[in-house]
């Protein structure tokens, strides 16, 4: 029988900045779906609310990546706090959830250095 063991929260921190400098709360939008550490965000423009990065997606906000999700969040029908490195970090790209060249490219822009 083979085990795994999921993500854990911060796993893909590298280095932060001294206290809680990287990090900033936020409100993940309702029925976002169920997200693992290391996932990355993006920020619904109309309502302010994070979602999963998809440079593939709707062009509401979702497109831009604008951190990265620190801890996990279950599939919710509410909207729900978290919390996102989003400034002053370096982060194992081998960790990232959702990660392509644009999404590094615009956590770069963040000060988060994908490594």
């Amino acid at each position: 029988m083979a085990l795994t063991e999921g993500k854990y929260t911060g796993e893909f921190l590298l280095r932060a900045a001294n206290g809680t400098r990287s990090r900033e709360e936020v409100v993940i939008a309702a029925a976002a779906g169920a997200m693992v550490p290391g996932t990355l965000v993006g920020k619904i423009t109309a309502s302010g609310k994070y979602i999963a990065y998809d440079d593939d997606g709707t062009d509401d906000g979702r497109r831009q990546a604008a951190g990265v999700l620190y801890h996990a969040v279950a599939d919710s029908a509410a909207d729900q706090k978290a919390v996102i490195i989003a400034r002053d970090a370096e982060v194992n790209g081998d960790e990232l959830t959702g990660s392509d060249a644009n999404g590094v490219a615009d956590l770069l822009a963040l000060g988060i250095i994908v490594r």
